[in-house]
């Protein structure tokens, strides 16, 4: 028997698209003889649709697309996600089955994700349990039956229900996966663990097919892949691509031909994360072409590279913007790296703008000070500092807004650690409709830049940019305030782990600089609440899946 693993990229709101897709995917699976093509969850919406599925007409729309499709179906068996509702309106995350022209079954989501990013319980009613069984198919001359399950489904490790387990005491003799699961570094490895498991307690094969796509914050990577009765890996889709993978097993003992397991690199797989949601975030909002700040520093750099990889070269503008306090490296720096790149380069100086800003303000400061009877002795030396990444950040916005047949976005080009301490100005250096690195660690910035040269065989990010003390050049002699070896895996550990400030001490680091660091990434909510969304490539980032409150007390 063949099966057909669809891994399409499908687009929310999208549903004469997505269907499209579904129809020549179909189309495709036949041509190659397939008996079964399977597609990812909710594929005729999108993923996630969130508060789209309180409209009426979407939910109809929906539904019409899913079920219409039946013609589609001759000579094949197909199982599509979507969304089905009942008379009273009750939500449920579905599958539809067609065999050979005819919808045969409709198989609802049983066990509900709520945590991190997903939020289904808002919107969806569980599947029965009475309802968790097989469903008879026929390919040519034989009956099988078949199991079809939803992404959580077999994520069953924290609910009493156990989809897969109850399909195949219930006789399934293969079960097929239908997935929207969001990309996280190394949750391929995970998805492989529980279904080689599985497999192997119930005795069947499993299919896994996932959706691929960057959608908002989310991405989603495909690897869709198959496991034998025995949890052998026989099959497995691309990365971070669309995919029709072809599954030739026997149908009979349920066993195919094993692969190896392909080479793995870490940063390779978040570089090519990070890509497709930045060429997804561009594709399906109608924007064109990019702008961001070059200072020359390690952070601007590696949001330029993804940026041209994403994009192309020929649809990204690096723009440098020196002050008085840019050093010489910095300038050349972001030159060398923009011509390695090939993009479109151009500096505008801002000490003259910051000048007439200071000048502009003075009067009015020294009425303020007089009326509240403060001296100028107590003003904050960290203003005059922030007046600058504001004046960069105007520069970006002007060039966005102004040349609007260009459709240009800026890319915020600021990290996650540095996001998670709040070190980065509000309408500044947080400016930009989407934030390319801000779930990469300051730690994992320095990697990912050093594997885009190793990948280049050359220097593309010059290694002065690398090597060099991080500094944000708003005064004289200045460098960040951290030790970012240390830092950063503390800014984790707090942030993906939600460590507490005595677990971080008995882990070793230093109490002063728990409470320092503690303490400012509570501090820094207010900022993040403002922040652009950021790609998400890590079990915890901040955006939908963080939710903390502005006001919070608690000390830790």
């Amino acid at each position: 028997m063949k099966i057909a693993l669809a891994q399409i990229n499908s687009t929310v709101g999208d549903i004469q698209g997505n269907l499209s897709k579904v129809i020549e995917g179909i189309q495709n699976a036949r041509e190659r003889g397939a008996s079964i093509v399977a597609f990812p969850e909710m594929v005729i919406t999108g993923y996630p649709p969130h508060d789209l599925l309180y409209e009426t007409a979407f939910l109809q729309s929906n539904k019409r697309a899913a079920l219409g499709i039946a013609n589609e179906t001759k000579g094949i068996v197909v199982i599509l996600g979507f969304v089905d509702f009942d008379e009273e309106l009750n939500l449920y995350n579905a599958a539809a089955i067609f065999e050979d022209g005819e919808l045969i079954r409709i198989v609802r989501k049983t066990l509900l994700p709520t945590y991190d990013v997903f939020d289904e319980e808002r919107y969806f009613e569980p599947g029965e349990i009475s309802e968790i069984h097989p469903t008879a198919i026929t390919v040519g001359e034989d009956t099988y039956l078949l199991g079809v399950e939803i992404c959580e489904d077999l994520w069953d490790e924290e609910y009493e229900t156990k989809v897969t387990d109850l399909l195949c005491s219930n006789g399934a003799q293969l079960v097929i996966n239908i997935s929207a699961s969001p990309f996280r570094v190394g949750k391929k490895f995970e998805r492989y663990e529980l279904a080689i498991e599985r497999a192997k307690l119930n005795e069947v094969p499993i299919f896994f097919v996932n959706l691929v796509g960057g959608q908002d914050e989310l991405v989603f990577d495909g690897q869709s892949f198959a496991v034998d009765a025995e949890g052998r890996m026989i099959s497995s889709g691309a990365a971070f691509e669309e995919d029709l993978l072809i599954v030739e097993f026997n149908a009979k003992s349920g066993l195919g031909h094993p692969i190896s397991e392909s080479s793995y690199e870490k940063e390779e797989e978040m570089y090519n994360a990070l890509t497709l949601g930045i060429r997804d975030y561009f594709r399906k909002t109608g924007f064109k072409k990019a702008v961001l700040g070059l200072s020359g520093g390690i952070d601007s750099s590696l949001t330029a590279c993804i940026a041209v990889d994403a994009l192309g070269p020929e649809n990204v503008i690096g723009v440098s913007m020196p002050s008085k306090f840019s050093s010489d490296h910095s300038k050349s720096d972001a030159e060398a790296l923009a011509s390695n790149l090939g993009v479109k380069y151009i500096q505008v100086a801002i000490h003259d703008v910051v000048d007439v800003f200071h000048k502009s303000t003075e009067e009015s400061l020294v009425e303020l000070r007089k009326h509240f009877e403060v001296d100028i002795s107590q003003d904050d030396p960290v203003a005059d500092e922030n007046i600058q990444p504001r004046v960069r950040g105007n520069i970006l916005m002007d060039y966005s807004n102004r040349l609007k047949d260009l459709r240009i976005l800026v890319l915020n080009t600021g990290n996650k650690t540095e996001l998670a301490l709040g070190y980065c100005t509000l309408y500044g250096d947080m400016t930009g409709g989407v934030g390319v690195i801000g779930d990469v660690s300051k730690i994992e910035v320095y990697k990912l830049s050093e594997y885009v040269n190793r990948r280049e065989g050359r220097e593309i990010i010059p290694q002065g940019s690398i090597t060099k003390k991080p500094s944000a050049e708003l005064k004289d002699d200045q460098f960040d305030p951290f030790d970012f070896d240390i830092v950063s895996p503390m800014v984790d550990e707090i942030v993906e782990n939600r460590r507490g400030k005595q677990e971080l001490i008995d882990m070793g680091y230093p109490e002063d600089l728990v409470d320092d660091v503690y303490n400012r990434v509570r501090r820094a909510e207010y900022k993040r609440w403002q922040a652009p969304p950021c790609i998400r490539i890590t079990k915890k980032s901040f955006g939908i899946g963080w939710k903390m409150p502005i006001v919070n007390h608690y000390k830790g």
